[in-house]
Formats: C-alpha cells, structure tokens, sequence
C-alpha cells in the first residue's frame, strides 16, 4: 500500500487495526467467491445443492446490474429449482440477508436457505484515495438456515430476533458515484470517514441493545459478538459502551479489512473454524453501512 498511497503500514494499523487485505484474481468475479464460499458451507453442513429452496447473495459489487449473482451462483452449484434473489444494503447486506432468509422460513415459504456475502470492493475503489484503498478488501462467506421446531424461547437454535434500521439522509457520507441510471457507469467509492464513525458506535449499540430487550437477555448471556469487521476502533467502541467483554469479540479486520457484506459470515467462519463458537452458543451479529443501514441478529448456533 505504500508503494500506491501515501501511507504507512502504521498508520493504517493504529487507525484502522487492518493489516492485511485480499483482492480478487483477474479470474475471480463476486459470483466465483460466493460459489466457493456456498460449497464451503454446504460441505460443512453435509448438505448438496438440491437440499435448498432459495439462495439470498448479499452484495454491493455484483457481476452484472442484472440478472443477480445469486442467480449465477445458483447456476454455478447446478442448481435449476428453488430460487435466488441479491440482498443490497452495503455493509449491513449480510445481517439483512439472514433477517429475510429467516422470514421466508417463518412464513413457511422456503425450508433451506444458503445465505452468502460476496464482494469485490477492489473493483470499484480509487486507488488513488488513501482514505478509501488501504480499508478494503474481496471476500465471500456464507451459511445455511433451516427450519426447525423450537419452544419460542432464547434457549431455542436459529434466529431468535432481529432489527433493521436505515436512513437515507446520510447518503452523501458513503457512497458509489456512479450507477446505470445516473453516470451509465459503475464509479467509485466515496466516503467522508470521520462523519461515519461519529455515528456508527450510536447506531450500532441502538439496535444492539434492541435485541436484548426484545429477548429478555443481556451482555452477560452473550457468547460472542460478530461485528461488521470496518474498523477495529468502531468494534472496540460499540463492545466498550455495551459493556461486552473484549474477549467475546470477533474480530477479524486484521486479516482481511472491511469486505462489506461479506466480512460477517467471513469472522463466523474464522471464530467457528477454530472451535470458539460452538453449538448452542448466543451469538450476536450487527453491521453498519452506506445509506446508512444498520442492523442486528442475535442468534443461537
């Protein structure tokens, strides 16, 4: 990075807590990551692709304005039934992915959801904007939903609550300058950095604390906190005014900066890959993004 901007690998670090980054080969496309992500999660399940009845992608940087990467993952994994639709909410995607994926299973509309965060950031930054190319990076992460009976508690598997919020005002502090209906072209990220975390800490600890009053549960109940991996002074801000213990956070923003949508299921299979969450476990899921969304999923694993 500091061959392209000028920075150091200091600063990014005190700043930010990022120390490295991954970006997409010429050959990797939003699609190619989700799919590798999807077959990952089945696998891990026991489960093949004819066991789902609908995949949700949520993502930012889709191969094409249309049709929707999940529609060519769905296709990638062999799959003809079912159905597939993408999620676009930036950073918060993944959190609204799996409140909608659990919605469709509480309305009884779909059984078996696959849902997978996939980004390629690096295709639509400025590599010449140092306050935007040294924070993010290409990734894909993805889970499985099921139905199951439970006993209408939070002692019950699954999702037991989730809370979405968004407001459009605050568009012009992260956004893309560019879109089909507007330039005919795809732009560049843009962001006012320090007017974002001025807001992120209080939004992410409203809905937060959303989920614990409507569950009757506290910090203490929790197991582990999964937060949206941008920033590792907004993570320890949010953890600290919650007053959750550090050693219950995920933090994975070292190992491959902010993936927007899909730095969620990316932490969930790093701290579930190396036996820290572990069946039963209360995990709690929040994100932040441009628009602004945010949003919360506390969960049982």
């Amino acid at each position: 990075m500091e061959a392209i901007v000028d920075t150091s690998d200091e600063w990014i670090v005190q700043r930010t807590g990022i120390r490295q980054r991954h970006v997409a080969g010429d050959d990797e496309t939003t699609a190619s990551l989700g799919e590798a992500a999807a077959r990952a999660a089945l696998a891990n399940g026991g489960l093949m692709p004819a066991d789902i009845d609908l995949i949700i992608c949520a993502t930012s940087t889709p191969d094409n304005t249309f049709p929707a990467t999940s529609v060519n993952i769905q296709n990638r994994l062999g799959m003809s039934h079912g159905f597939a639709f993408d999620v676009q909410a930036v950073c918060t995607g993944f959190v609204y992915a799996v409140t909608t994926a659990d919605a469709y299973i509480r309305g009884g509309l779909a059984k078996r959801v696959l849902v997978i965060g996939a980004e390629t950031f690096s295709r639509i930054l400025d590599w010449n904007d140092r306050t935007t190319c040294v924070l993010f990076g290409d990734g894909a992460g993805a889970i499985v939903l099921e139905a199951a009976e439970g006993e209408g508690t939070s002692a019950d598997r699954g999702v037991l609550t989730a809370h979405l919020r968004s407001d459009g005002s605050h568009k012009d502090k992260l956004y893309v300058d560019g879109g089909p209906s507007t330039t005919g072209s795809v732009g560049k990220l843009r962001m006012e950095g320090r007017e974002v975390f001025k807001y992120a800490v209080g939004m992410i600890t409203d809905v937060i604390q959303a989920a614990f009053d409507s569950t009757g549960t506290t910090a203490e109940d929790l197991d582990w906190l999964v937060p949206h991996q941008a920033n590792r002074r907004i993570i320890d801000g949010s953890a600290k005014k919650l007053n959750i213990d550090a050693d219950k956070v995920v933090v994975t923003v070292d190992l491959h900066g902010n993936t927007s949508a899909a730095s969620i299921p990316l932490a969930l299979a790093t701290a579930a890959g190396d036996g820290r969450i572990k069946k039963g476990d209360l995990v709690m899921l929040e994100a932040m993004g441009g628009g602004f969304t945010w949003g919360a999923v506390l969960l049982r694993w």
